[in-house]
């Protein structure tokens, strides 16, 4: 299994999965914006940052990227991506995911522990129990979910929203998104689940002596799931 880390100018999560990902046995390299070529990578994943400095919008200049053609085409033939924070931003402004992400409500930003409730999903990264409550820290200015009211029923029709802020005991209540995000959606995929876009950070999350383990099923699952394959 050889996972794959798209540096773009800007990005400073990139380390974070790496180590995550070679501290759980599999093989991770980094992938230059530049770059045209993500053969013999088995997954990719965006890290968060600030890419290309949140220029214009988050993400909206790193979706011109090179590499991000070959991502969309990855993408499009059943590839695993994963889009962490600024990078779930990118598949966003990529049209790999709906919706936009918009600016923290208060106009602040946001950096703590946060419960995560775990949807009944059709995602492919992921293959906790629906209802499952985990514990991983958000870290972002631009984390408001939003979407238009046909592209939410979707969503939900589709089995796309994958996670949901909530309150420790995992109920969802009016003000449990502490970005004001629509419906509390933290995370969202494609109707075929191999793109995955998230505002927390699973990688933070991985090795214990740092952490926690709360992050593991983020990178185990979709191994998992590829050597069913």
């Amino acid at each position: 299994m050889r996972f794959g880390v798209v540096i773009f100018p800007g990005s400073n999560c990139e380390q974070d999965v790496i180590h995550a990902a070679r501290y759980l046995g599999y093989e991770a390299e980094y992938i230059w914006h530049g770059d045209t070529d993500l053969s013999g990578f088995d997954a990719i994943v965006l890290p968060g940052g600030f890419s290309y400095g949140d220029y214009i919008r988050c993400g909206a200049v790193a979706r011109f990227s090179p590499v991000m053609a070959e991502v969309v085409r990855f993408a499009e033939t059943g590839g695993p991506v994963m889009g962490i924070c600024n990078g779930f931003q990118i598949l966003a402004e990529a049209h790999l995911l709906p919706g936009a992400l918009l600016r923290n409500v208060g106009l602040k930003f946001i950096c703590h522990a946060q419960p995560l409730r775990v949807e009944e999903s059709a995602c492919q990264w992921l293959d906790l129990p629906g209802g499952t409550v985990l514990d991983i820290p958000v870290n972002h200015n631009e984390g408001n979910y939003i979407c238009d009211a046909d592209t939410l029923e979707r969503l939900k029709g589709n089995g796309q929203i994958v996670l949901r802020y909530c309150e420790a005991d995992g109920s969802v209540l009016p003000d449990s998104a502490p970005n004001g995000a629509l419906d509390s959606i933290a995370g969202i995929c494609n109707e075929r689940g191999n793109v995955f876009g998230l505002m927390p950070h699973p990688e933070r999350m991985v090795d214990p002596l740092c952490s926690g383990t709360a992050g593991v099923p983020f990178f185990t699952s979709i191994v998992k799931r590829l050597a069913e394959v």
